[in-house]
């Protein structure tokens, strides 16, 4: 097969959208599979729509993953992007040559070509995706680390090398995008690289010129990406007619909403690129509306259908039951919770059910269920005491979801292998911390209303008691021995209106 390369594509006759040569304005911190089919297709978009005219330079923030970038580099940077799922009921399958990506560099074996970025003065972005844990500070980290080990302390260092090359200069700082999944993401990196500043006695004017001239964006990002299609990649590749070793995957919804003053707009033309991403001055409603619609309908549906003999989601969208238990605790118990406007919080909620209909994600409800303690907590919890508080009554879903979440608990047995539920003759593993896990294991032989009680009290997994919710440990004690009686799936008949 071909390799990817610029004369190879036009040996075939390419007629899709190419930028050869352009100047690095974007420095990315992370490689991965994310980032390329997020923030890089929403560059070479704004490159093809509005001659931005913007190359990305991809920094690894973890020693390792050589074979990736050797993969980048060898096809200078170019790769196939495939968005697939649902729009509007019809099935999407659309394929672009991502171009906006130079090269890729190792800061762990080639520190100097990486700090020599800091000198290009049409350097203006930096996005990073680090993961969670990325965005930490660790006291370990010096000055003198080649690199740091930390990406808040790779960052210090690549800001004071900015900062010696061009001083004082107006607008030489930064606009820097954080794409990590924790709260307020901009502003907790922002803290970090100011500590490290600070212990690493790097001056006060130094930490003025962060303040000053750089932007440290609060996002959120929304788009669930696949990756390589391992499974596929010998026919896509086939198909194409070339060889691409980095072929991303993802889903055709993305929304990116960036923290930040108006002047980015100009800066970055998104709007008038077309594009889904918005920029305000508050992205947490907009955090707010993903984590109750989106993923609180995960939350809420996934456990209780698995206890129905369901595995993956899409299949949970053909069954007429859960769906419709889904859509009944979106549009009558979570959106009249929430503060946008109304029109918003119906197209984003008519946007999920395309989404979790994917023909072309496997997504298992097993994997979904990981830690679910914490998941009901953060993105339930929230709506179940929005809609008391406003209507004075239970939100019979929602309410619904936290029997089921006990119920998909009660495990059976706590041993060497981890901690198993039943669910029929089969066994399926609970995971979750392992103070809740054994907790759980000393209460598998309460009944419904002992249980009930016991798990709504506990204020460690929920931050307060919820028994003092009224009518709430009733309900669920009731809705408990509906599951154990007739089944998860009569309990999601039994609520639907």
């Amino acid at each position: 097969m071909k390799k990817l390369c610029y004369k190879t594509l036009e040996e075939m006759n390419f007629d899709g959208y190419l930028l050869k040569d352009a100047p690095e304005r974007i420095l990315q911190f992370g490689e991965g599979n994310f980032l390329r089919a997020f923030v890089d297709y929403f560059v070479d978009m704004m490159n093809e729509r509005c001659g931005f005219n913007s190359k990305i330079v991809l920094v690894q923030p973890i020693e390792g993953g050589e074979r990736i970038k050797e993969f980048i580099n060898e096809q200078e940077g170019l790769y196939t992007l495939f968005l697939r799922g649902n729009e509007n009921g019809q099935k999407v399958n659309d394929r672009r040559v991502i171009s906006s990506v130079s090269r890729c560099l190792n800061p762990y074996t080639e520190y100097e070509s990486y700090m020599e970025c800091a000198k290009n003065p049409e350097l203006r972005f930096i996005a990073c995706n680090t993961t969670e844990a990325g965005i930490a500070y660790d006291a370990s980290c010096q000055f003198g680390d080649k690199p740091a080990s930390s990406y808040p302390g790779k960052l210090t260092q690549f800001l004071y090398a900015r900062y010696q090359a061009f001083g004082k200069e107006k607008g030489k700082g930064f606009v820097i995008l954080s794409c990590e999944l924790i709260d307020d993401n901009g502003k907790e990196l922002e803290k970090c690289v100011l500590k490290y500043a600070n212990d690493w006695e790097l001056g006060e004017e130094f930490i003025q010129w962060i303040k000053e001239e750089n932007i440290f964006c609060s996002t959120l990002v929304d788009r669930i990406v696949t990756g390589y299609p391992r499974s596929e990649a010998a026919a896509i590749c086939e198909e194409l007619g070339y060889e691409d070793n980095v072929i991303d995957t993802g889903e055709v919804f993305g929304f990116w909403v960036i923290e930040g003053p108006k002047s980015l707009k100009a800066e970055l033309p998104f709007e008038k690129a077309g594009l889904p991403v918005l920029i305000t001055d508050n992205h947490k409603p907009y955090k707010q509306r993903k984590v109750r619609i989106l993923n609180g309908a995960h939350t809420s549906m996934v456990l209780g259908a698995y206890l129905a003999g369901q595995d993956i989601v899409r299949d949970c969208m053909k069954d007429d039951v859960i769906r419709g238990f889904m859509n009944q605790a979106i549009y009558k118990e979570i959106i009249p919770t929430l503060t946008l406007p109304e029109e918003e919080l119906l197209d984003f909620a008519k946007s999920v059910t395309d989404r979790f209909d994917n023909p072309f994600i496997d997504h298992a409800l097993l994997s979904i269920s990981l830690n679910s303690t914490s998941k009901w907590k953060a993105r339930v919890m929230p709506s179940l005491k929005g809609y008391v508080e406003k209507f004075q009554a239970l939100p019979e879903c929602l309410t619904a979801s936290l029997a089921f979440y006990i119920a998909f608990y009660r495990g059976v047995r706590l041993d060497e292998k981890g901690f198993a539920g039943l669910r029929g003759e089969q066994e399926y593993p609970i995971s979750d911390d392992k103070s809740i896990l054994e907790f759980y294991n000393a209460h598998r032989k309460d009944d419904a209303q002992t249980l009930a009680k016991a798990v709504l009290s506990n204020t460690a997994f929920w931050g307060e008691d919820l028994t003092e919710i009224p009518g709430l440990e009733k309900a669920v004690a009731e809705d408990l021995k509906t599951i154990e009686e007739k089944g998860a799936y009569e309990l999601m008949k039994g609520v639907l209106k």
